[in-house]
């Protein structure tokens, strides 16, 4: 199969602290991302969520490994209707008081089963949106 990882950078006009919280914090998730259950950021911990438009998977994540203020990483799967299993990671660095953000989606080619309502292409717009879009609009309006 082919690799078909996911990469969207930003640089956003933040202290790296306040997007650490804006990503790791349920409720600043939920006013940029989506409503975000039993998240603990905690290795081993698993937490899901659903999109409130389009599609309503159930997501269900499982952090792998965090460094405190600098990287996230979960796994993401669909058991209700994939076998397949990708990572997701977030990266922080700064200089100065901006930010450098870094998302990578790994292995959505493991969700060849489910067709194309887990198309790449749906992927590569809907992190764009979250990443370019929806994220530095919650940091600009909650500064």
């Amino acid at each position: 199969m082919k690799d078909q990882t996911i990469i969207e950078e930003i640089a956003v006009n933040a202290k790296i602290e306040k997007v650490w919280e804006a990503i790791t914090m349920p409720e600043k998730m939920k006013q940029w991302y989506f409503e975000v259950h039993n998240f603990k950021l905690e290795r081993g911990n698993e937490f899901y969520f659903y999109e409130p438009n389009g599609t309503n998977f159930k997501h269900v994540c499982k952090v792998i490994d965090v460094v405190p203020g600098k990287r996230i990483r979960h796994s993401w799967s669909y058991p209700e209707y994939s076998k397949g299993i990708s990572i997701v990671t977030w990266k922080l660095t700064a200089k100065e008081n901006v930010t450098y953000i870094k998302l990578s989606h790994s292995g959505i080619e493991n969700f060849s089963d489910a067709g194309s309502d887990l198309a790449y292409d749906n992927f590569k717009a809907g992190w764009g949106e979250i990443v370019q879009k929806c994220f530095p609009e919650f940091l600009k309006d909650n500064r």
